[in-house]
């Protein structure tokens, strides 16, 4: 029976996972990935560390004895999407850190942009907002601050990435130089209406072409894996953008149905088919997947930190030893006692979109205890979800009649029953909760025919748990009244310059 290697190189650990063809988890291996803050609101990778770890657990899993190595059909890469690399093309190696998707230091480039009144061409064409989140200022950082950056990149001396670009450069040793659509949609160069990077865009962002990597499908075997690596030449068969790969293994397959991640930061993406749906309410249009000549597209709603906020908690204020531990300690109170938490550590995002928004607790008395503190923290988190929920029904027209969730922080029960008090719907986890990964794996199954069709992914989506609302419509509503104020209270923290 044939299986499927997933590498899920996420913002806090590098993952390899292989996979049977009906979604079971065969073996997997994990590498934490250390962060580096060199300022404020800083955030980078070394790159030699994402490819070092990705490819140690790539091995780790490929040696278990649950598997046999001939009967690998794919790999396939799914992974933190705006994060950018640039790497010499002759000798491969980066030229700096990666910058990561979280990185707040291109903001004042993007106020300038906005001032300039370039938001509306770059939304039109992109279905983003000038936010220091995408790839594209990120770039234009790099261009201009590493030394001679810019006359290299216009020789074409230089190559820019996001991970998935950067794996397969690894992974091939310097063979290929590819994207799919999906993480080419969240750059702020690609245009979603034309699927090809935008050259008035790159002019605006002094971007050269030379630099950008070719746009391949999601699905669609690419190569093989070199044979140095020991890796077993494997048909690197798939690529996909983490938010983009979790939809696809969610099954969320038709317009209307939607998916929520709950991992470092939140993502939630409905499916709108074949249409380019424009956001009134600051959400984001992206590219689900290009499934042969055929792109199908998302409304996003991304915020930047939801389980980041449990780490906080743990790394920032020690009041729990393991992340797991926020659960138990957060049920030990019945609720906040009043206290608000609006984790804007690194900004807000959808739909505020406020860069220099800061994390607030509000509302703490003499009898606030680190439970009330930990409850608070859950309930950000789902009033952070509620938020792009209404922003997102408003835009599609049409409601969600149920949220399928999924992510490392979706196994707290206490917090999906907290985000379904508030959504006043279901909440709705599959038995599989390792759908970043099973995404991308699927996408290898459809290129190299273990699959037919995405009926097939329908056909192995199983459910785990439902959780309906508690919580009565008068008090989830006054909850969100609190929450509503804190945000306004968090917006507009750090000087603007």
């Amino acid at each position: 029976m044939p299986c499927l290697l997933a590498l899920d190189q996420g913002t806090t650990s590098s993952r390899a996972i292989v996979f049977s063809p009906d979604g079971r988890v065969l073996s997997s291996a994990q590498r934490e990935l250390p962060q580096i803050y060199p300022r404020p609101g800083w955030v980078e990778h070394d790159a030699h560390e994402i490819w070092r770890s990705q490819l140690e657990t790539a091995q780790e899993a490929l040696n278990a004895q649950s598997v046999d190595r001939a009967d690998v059909a794919a790999l396939s890469i799914t992974n933190q999407r705006e994060t950018t690399v640039v790497w010499d093309r002759s000798t491969g190696e980066p030229i700096g850190n990666a910058i990561v998707w979280q990185d707040r230091r291109t903001a004042p480039l993007c106020a300038r942009l906005r001032a300039d009144g370039l938001e509306p061409l770059f939304t039109h064409r992109t279905g983003l907002l000038l936010d220091p989140y995408f790839s594209g200022t990120k770039l234009a950082w790099i261009l201009d601050n590493v030394p001679r950056a810019r006359e290299r990149a216009a020789r074409g001396e230089l190559a820019f990435g996001t991970v998935d670009s950067w794996l397969v450069h690894k992974l091939t040793r310097g063979r290929l130089h590819v994207t799919d659509a999906s993480n080419a949609s969240r750059t702020l160069l690609f245009n979603i209406h034309t699927a090809d990077w935008d050259d008035e865009l790159l002019e605006r962002l002094a971007i050269p072409r030379a630099v950008l990597p070719q746009v391949r499908g999601s699905a669609e075997v690419l190569a093989t894996t070199h044979p140095s690596l020991e890796l077993a030449e494997l048909p690197i068969a798939g690529l996909l953008g983490d938010q983009q790969a979790a939809t696809l293994a969610q099954a969320c397959l038709h317009p209307g149905m939607a998916k929520c991640t709950y991992g470092t930061g939140c993502f939630l993406l409905m499916n709108t088919g074949a249409q380019a749906t424009v956001s009134a309410n600051r959400l984001l249009t992206t590219v689900a997947w290009r499934l042969g000549d055929s792109l199908a597209y998302c409304l996003e709603g991304s915020v930047f930190v939801a389980g980041a906020a449990v780490q906080w908690l743990r790394d920032g204020l020690g009041v729990i030893d393991r992340a797991e531990e926020v659960e138990p300690l957060a049920a030990s109170v019945e609720d906040s006692g009043g206290v608000v938490f609006v984790p804007a550590l690194a900004g807000l995002g959808a739909p505020h979109w406020d860069p220099n928004a800061r994390g607030i607790i509000a509302g703490i008395t003499r009898g606030t205890t680190a439970a009330h503190i930990a409850r608070a923290t859950l309930e950000g988190i789902a009033c952070q979800v509620v938020d792009l929920v209404e922003a997102m029904e408003a835009d599609a027209g049409r409601p969600i009649k149920e949220l399928r969730v999924d992510g490392g922080a979706a196994g707290d029960e206490l917090l999906l029953q907290i985000q379904a008090d508030l959504l006043q719907r279901p909440v709705v986890r599959p038995r599989e909760l390792e759908t970043t990964a099973l995404g991308a794996a699927c996408a290898g199954a459809l290129a190299t025919g273990v699959f037919n069709s995405t009926d097939d992914i329908s056909a192995i989506w199983q459910e785990g748990r439902r959780l309906e609302p508690r919580l009565n419509e008068r008090e989830a509503g006054a909850a969100l009244e609190r929450w509503r104020e804190s945000v306004e209270r968090a917006k507009g923290w750090t000087p603007r310059h």
